[in-house]
C-alpha cells in the first residue's frame, strides 16, 4: 500500500512533464532562428541503399558520375581487352604450328640445287670435305627427294605428344579466360561493396549534420548542454572520417577494376548489380565437386599434358628402331656433261635403311628421362585433383556461410533501427544521455554496411564457386 501511494503522485508527475513539453517545446522551437530545421523526428531516416538492385538511374548514387557498367559488361571488356587473354589465345596458335612442324617429318621433303664447279683435273683426288663426285667441270640443275617411309611409329608418336600439347594450350586458354572472369567478378563486387560503403557514409554525415545542427541550436538555447554539443561534434567528426576512408577505398577499388578491365585511364563507372535476386548455393559440395573434376579445363589440360608425355617417351624409346626412307634425285648438266657423261640428265631412285649402333647411351638416357617426367606429371594431376577439391569444398563453405549472413544482417539493420528509434525518443524526452544515442546510430551505421555488403559478399562467393566447379563464364 505506500508503495502504491508513492507511484499515483508519480505518474501524475510524469504526465503534466509530458503535457508541458508538449506545450513548451513548440513554442521554443518556434522561437529559435530555423524552426522548421529543429523539430524532432520520432524516427530516425533509414537509409536505404537501393542503388546497387535496379538498372534504373534513380537507384545510382546522386553524386555518381561515369559509365554505367553492369556485371555482364564487365566481364565482356575484361575477356576484349585484358592481355592475358591475347597471350593464352597466342600461345594456342603457336601450339598448332609446333604440331605443323612434327607432322612435317611424315611428309616428302624436297630441295633444288644448281651447282657450278670449275675444278683442274688432278682435284678428282683431293681429301677432306670435297667430294670428288663435284670436283669437274660442269654447271648442273636437279631435284633431291627424300621420303619417310617407316620409322616404326617414333614419329607418329612426336605428332600425337604434340597434338596433345595443342589441346592442352587450348585448355589452358580456355582457363585463363575463366580466371579472368573471376577477377572481373570478384573486382566488381568488390567496387560495389565500396560503392555501398560510401552511400553509407554520405548518408551518415547527412543525418549527423542534421543532429549536430540541432544540438548546436538547443545549446544556444540552454536546454542541452555543451557536453550534449561536444558528443554531437564527435559523431560527426567520425561520420566524416568514415566518408574519407570509404571514398579512398572506393577509388582504390575501381582502379582495381581498371585493371582487370585492361584500361590504363581512370575511368569512373556506376556499378550496377544484376536486379534478380542471386541463385541459391548447391545443396552440397560433392556435387560441385563431381562436375568440377569433369569440366575444369586446367585439369582437363593436364591431363592431355601427361598424355603428350607418354607419347613423346615412347617415341624416345623407339630411337633405336630403323629408319627406312625413300629416295630420289634428277637433274640436267647442260655445260661440261658432254665431256664426261651422254647424256647431259641424270636420275636415281633408292632405298636407305638407317640402324643406329651406339650413341653414347644417349638414347637410353633420353627415354629414361622422358619417362620420368611422364610419371611427374600424372602425379601433378593427381596433386591438381586433390587441390581441386579443398578449393571447391572451402568455396562452397564460404558461400553457404554468406547465403546466412544475408538473412542475419537484415534482421541485424532492423534490429539497429529500431533501438535508433527507441534510443532517439528517449533521448529527446531527456531520458537518457547522448552516448545512448551516440551508440545506437553507430550500430545502426555499422549494421547498413554490414547489410549492403552482405550481397556483394555473396555473389562474389558465388562468382569463386562457379569457378572452382569449371561451369564456363
Amino acid at each position: 500500500m505506500r508503495n502504491r501511494s508513492l507511484f499515483l503522485p508519480l505518474l501524475l508527475l510524469w504526465s503534466v512533464a509530458m503535457h508541458a513539453q508538449e506545450i513548451v517545446m513548440p513554442q521554443i522551437a518556434a522561437q529559435l532562428p530555423d524552426a522548421p530545421q529543429l523539430q524532432f523526428q520520432a524516427q530516425q531516416p533509414t537509409l536505404e541503399l537501393k542503388f546497387a538492385t535496379t538498372n534504373s538511374p534513380s537507384s545510382l548514387p546522386q553524386d555518381s558520375t561515369g559509365e554505367v557498367l553492369t556485371r555482364q559488361q564487365a566481364e565482356q571488356l575484361a575477356l576484349k581487352n585484358n592481355p592475358r587473354i591475347s597471350i593464352a589465345a597466342l600461345l594456342a596458335l603457336a601450339q598448332k604450328q609446333a604440331v605443323r612442324e612434327t607432322r612435317s617429318a611424315l611428309l616428302p621433303q624436297l630441295n633444288g640445287n644448281v651447282t657450278g664447279v670449275d675444278a683442274v683435273q688432278a682435284s678428282r683426288i683431293s681429301v677432306g670435305s670435297l667430294d670428288a663426285s663435284r670436283l669437274l667441270n660442269h654447271v648442273g640443275a636437279g631435284v633431291d627427294l627424300n621420303q619417310l617411309i617407316t620409322d616404326f611409329g617414333r614419329t607418329r608418336n612426336l605428332v600425337a605428344s604434340s597434338s596433345f600439347e595443342g589441346k592442352a594450350a587450348q585448355q589452358q586458354s580456355q582457363a585463363t579466360r575463366e580466371s579472368i572472369v573471376l577477377a572481373t567478378d570478384i573486382a566488381f563486387y568488390d567496387a560495389l561493396e565500396a560503392q555501398a560503403t560510401l552511400q553509407v557514409a554520405k548518408s551518415t554525415v547527412k543525418a549527423r549534420q542534421a543532429v549536430s545542427d540541432q544540438v548546436n541550436a538547443l545549446t544556444a538555447s540552454k536546454l542541452k548542454s555543451t557536453l550534449d554539443q561536444s558528443f554531437a561534434q564527435v559523431d560527426l567528426s567520425q561520420a566524416k572520417l568514415l566518408d574519407l576512408d570509404s571514398q579512398n577505398q572506393f577509388d582504390a577499388a575501381i582502379a582495381n577494376l581498371n585493371e582487370v578491365l585492361g584500361t590504363v585511364s581512370d575511368q569512373q563507372y556506376q556499378l550496377v548489380d544484376d536486379p534478380s535476386p542471386p541463385l541459391p548455393v548447391a545443396p552440397s559440395a560433392d556435387a560441385v565437386i563431381a562436375l568440377a573434376l569433369q569440366q575444369r579445363p586446367d585439369l582437363v589440360a593436364l591431363k592431355l599434358n601427361h598424355n603428350a608425355d607418354a607419347r613423346y617417351s615412347r617415341a624416345q624409346h623407339e630411337q633405336v628402331l630403323p629408319t627406312i626412307s625413300g629416295l630420289g634425285t634428277v637433274g640436267i648438266t647442260p655445260v661440261g656433261s658432254s665431256t664426261y657423261f651422254t647424256p647431259d640428265w641424270y636420275g636415281a631412285v633408292g632405298v636407305n635403311i638407317g640402324v643406329p649402333i651406339f650413341e653414347g647411351f644417349k638414347f637410353h638416357a633420353q627415354a629414361a628421362e622422358a619417362d620420368l617426367r611422364a610419371k611427374a606429371s600424372d602425379q601433378q594431376t593427381r596433386a591438381l585433383i586433390n587441390r581441386i577439391v579443398r578449393d571447391v569444398r572451402t568455396a562452397w563453405l564460404r558461400a553457404n556461410t554468406a547465403q546466412h549472413k544475408m538473412s542475419v544482417t537484415a534482421e541485424l539493420l532492423q534490429e539497429a533501427n529500431t533501438a535508433l528509434d527507441l534510443a532517439d525518443t528517449r533521448y529527446r524526452l531527456g531520458l537518457s544521455s547522448i552516448v545512448e544515442l551516440s551508440q545506437a546510430q553507430l550500430q545502426q551505421t555499422q549494421a547498413q554496411i554490414a547489410e549492403a555488403n552482405a550481397r556483394f559478399d555473396y555473389e562474389a562467393d558465388l562468382a569463386e564457386l562457379r569457378f572452382q566447379s569449371g561451369s564456363p563464364p
